[in-house]
């Protein structure tokens, strides 16, 4: 039982309840408490397992008994009672956008809709049209929005998968006999999204290896169990598969399971212009009579680098597996020494209470400094984001002063800057007047609303946006949800010239849903000249860990620590903020 599963079923319980009809405060408690639990920073397991969550802000003595008990038995009488009433495949239509706890009420209760399948087949019947609330364009809606569910079904966010995926590494490694382990595949590329897990082991007990691994505890089914390779799928969905290689195979199987289809084929290439064959388990001369291979230079191959060096490249990193020119770059030299999560010194677009955030100004501030940082950017909602309590201009005023005092309690060595994620109107003006956004340190502009926009008009919103002296930064430029809404229709070549003739930042949301500005266009804003902002979009203390994700998003960009204005120590990044102003 993990923090993260504790709060998964705290949330389902409060979903359930919605379901049922239950009173909003009811329903309210156990969410904040999931709320509570997925951000605790301390082992909460442990505390759960000795009865001591009582002190824990917001944990009342009813709900600690109950996460006790999910935690001491590992089930809740409690959430087994409530997910009796409903089929098993409600929590499902709650992945389907446009659907909430009442429509989905309304659809069990009258036309017995349990899950994703059900929802179709009365779309299509015409139920759901004459059922009242909803209509013809919520049929049409709904049935996009399975359609969109279904061909992602197979796929995963890399923030989802990222804890199970290094504990089976760290299992791995401990095993005995196991001398090399490592995650391989679009996982150790820092893909945004995947379709499984890959490992690779070198040892001398393949045999024993492979047991360990098909019997983990996340296991919920084996379809392969064989003597070096096997393949599991979790709890979760996610495919995990294993090979087991010998040390001598261990740096040519990495490299093959790692690199992209695409750089595989060139790195194969390049080895058969040399007279070599390059596979998984070696680099071999070609054996048809008719190459003399070229020397290589290297005598051993002990990892990967020797593979790269011996074919005259630099080594080129996981996340630059993609084919997008890395292999040029690394003939010539000319690999750009990327980003790294030690590079940062602080990050903008973070909430707090004041809006839709879970911790209080003073708790992230302190989450901050704790991770090193020395700055932290303070961007709650603006007021026409309601469903986010989005704060007004005499709100965020108080804000502004709030953010001053706890400065100079603070001295030195750490600041707060105080700015506003500020709504991009329809139109493309902002949500608060100029003379409001002047008094700001910054201004995160985003799109939180008329998603169906053309794209030229969606495209002319923005940049307007962005021709506003007081925007610093764009936030999410997309607007996707990754396996949940499709980005928007944008000209983001248009966007990006936009952004480098008005020196606007563009953010890079390390948030795993979002993930956006995607890594596919860092390489042109990079050329432009156009600066990056490794923002967590943290609505919590945990949140702030995003930024992990958004460093490898920003390495799969091409981006060095120069490219990112948040490497910019405390005492530069204030000129930094001011370029436009």
């Amino acid at each position: 039982m993990t923090r993260e599963s504790i709060a998964e079923v705290l949330e389902n319980i409060a979903t359930l309840l919605e379901l049922k009809g239950e009173n909003h405060f009811k329903t309210r408690a156990y969410r904040n408490g999931a709320e509570i639990v997925g951000s605790y920073a301390g082992d909460f397991v442990q505390l759960a397992k000795d009865d001591e969550l009582k002190e824990i802000k917001g944990i009342g003595a009813a709900l600690a008994q109950k996460i006790h008990e999910l935690v001491s038995t590992g089930k809740l009488e409690y959430y087994e009672s409530l997910r009796s009433e409903f089929p098993e495949g409600i929590f499902e239509l709650f992945e389907i956008q446009g659907l909430g706890a009442k429509k989905i009420k309304a659809l069990h209760d009258e036309l017995g809709v349990g899950n994703i399948a059900d929802l179709k087949r009365v779309c299509e019947s015409g139920q759901v049209a004459n059922l009242a609330g909803f209509g013809a364009k919520s049929v049409e809606k709904f049935l996009a929005a399975v359609e969109f569910n279904e061909s992602n079904a197979s796929l995963f966010r890399l923030g989802s998968v990222a804890d199970v995926a290094e504990e089976i590494l760290e299992m791995l490694k401990g095993l005995p006999h196991v001398s090399q382990a490592s995650a391989a595949g679009s996982y150790r590329r820092g893909k945004e999204i995947l379709h499984d897990l890959d490992f690779i082991v070198a040892t001398k007990d393949p045999a024993g290896v492979m047991e360990a691994f098909v019997t983990m505890p996340q296991v919920k089914g084996v379809t392969v169990h064989g003597s070096t390779k096997s393949s599991v799928f979790l709890e979760s969905g996610v495919q995990c598969d294993l090979r087991a290689v010998s040390s001598d195979e261990f740096p040519f199987a990495l490299a093959y399971f790692t690199g992209s289809k695409e750089h595989n084929v060139a790195m194969r290439s390049r080895a058969l212009k040399r007279g070599y064959t390059l596979n998984e388990y070696r680099l071999a001369p070609v054996e048809d009579g008719k190459r003399d291979p070229q020397p290589l230079g290297v005598e051993e191959f002990n990892e990967e680098e020797d593979i790269y060096r011996a074919l005259g490249l630099d080594f080129v990193p996981p996340a630059l597996r993609e084919n997008s020119g890395e292999i040029e770059a690394a003939e010539l030299g000319e690999l750009p020494n990327l980003i790294e999560i030690g590079n940062l010194r602080g990050t903008f677009h973070n909430h707090t209470t004041a809006s839709d955030g879970k911790n209080t100004l003073g708790e992230m501030a302190e989450a901050a400094r704790e991770l090193g940082l020395q700055y932290l950017g303070i961007a709650d909602h603006s007021k026409s984001s309601f469903q986010a309590n989005g704060l007004d201009e005499d709100r965020l005023l108080a804000q502004l002063d709030e953010i001053d005092s706890l400065n100079q309690e603070l001295g030195g060595g750490f600041k707060l800057f105080a700015g506003t994620e500020c709504d991009i109107l329809k139109d493309g003006s902002l949500d608060f007047e100029d003379e409001i956004l002047e008094q700001l340190d910054y201004v995160v502009a985003s799109v939180h609303n008329s998603f169906t926009l053309p794209e030229d008009e969606m495209t002319r919103r923005i940049i307007r946006a962005i021709e506003n002296p007081n925007v610093t930064m764009i936030g999410h430029l997309s607007g996707r949800l990754l396996l949940k809404r499709e980005p928007y229709a944008l000209n983001v070549p248009k966007v990006i010239d936009a952004a480098a003739a008005n020196d606007t930042i563009i953010e890079l949301n390390a948030n795993p849903w979002r993930l956006d500005m995607d890594w596919r266009w860092w390489k042109l804003a990079k050329e432009k000249g156009v600066k990056c902002a490794i923002n967590p979009d943290a609505h919590s203390q945990a949140g702030l860990q995003c930024l992990h994700f958004g460093v490898l998003q920003a390495r799969k960009g091409w981006l060095t620590r120069d490219d990112v204005v948040n490497c910019l120590p405390l005492g530069e990044i204030e000129e930094a903020l001011a370029v436009k102003r």
